[in-house]
């Protein structure tokens, strides 16, 4: 079976969920089959590797799950990045609108070296905004945002075609409705 198919049954969709007119695509149960999981990190790995990044950057929360996987296995440090009020040293705060008000990330000041080449990875694309935040924060440091990495997309959104400004978009599987 194709990676692409396992994952479209591992995945399953909630709908109205967190909020009527939403369809939630709930990774979890892809997270009981290690086989599978294995699978999806090296099929995320194998874009990235290409770019010899220095860091991977992962949103939280469901970006951890396989950004600092993929981090591990390329011997790379890890950048968490948190969502407003999480993060108790100096840190760089990035702002942005959601389709409901607006949202905060934030990362460790000290934690991307200036010149750093990196890699976001988060679990869905889907307007791109927390994505773009992301990236403004670790250019704020000084550092390259070379990628971004995603597990599932929501091309419907349109999403890809704003980060691409911003550098190279990867995703696993495509959700087109």
């Amino acid at each position: 079976m194709k990676l692409e198919e396992a994952l479209e049954q591992a995945i399953k969709e909630v709908p109205d969920f967190p909020q009527p007119g939403i369809s939630f695509k709930d990774i979890t149960p892809l997270l009981l089959d290690q086989k599978l999981v294995h699978e999806v990190l090296l099929a995320l790995l194998e874009p990235v590797e290409k770019l010899n990044p220095t860091h991977i950057a992962a949103i939280e929360s469901r970006g951890f799950l396989f950004g600092f996987m993929m981090a591990k296995e390329l011997g790379l440090p890890f950048i968490p990045v948190r969502k407003s009020g999480k993060l108790p040293r100096q840190k760089l705060t990035e702002s942005y609108s959601l389709e409901y008000g607006t949202a905060t990330v934030e990362v460790h000041r000290e934690d991307i070296p200036s010149g750093a080449r990196v890699v976001i990875h988060d679990d869905l694309l889907a307007t791109g905004g927390t994505a773009i935040a992301a990236c403004n924060l670790i250019q704020q440091a000084g550092a390259q945002g070379l990628a971004f990495s995603f597990l599932l997309e929501l091309s419907f959104l349109q999403g890809r075609e704003k980060l691409l400004k911003h550098g190279k978009v990867f995703s696993l599987l495509k959700y087109h409705n």
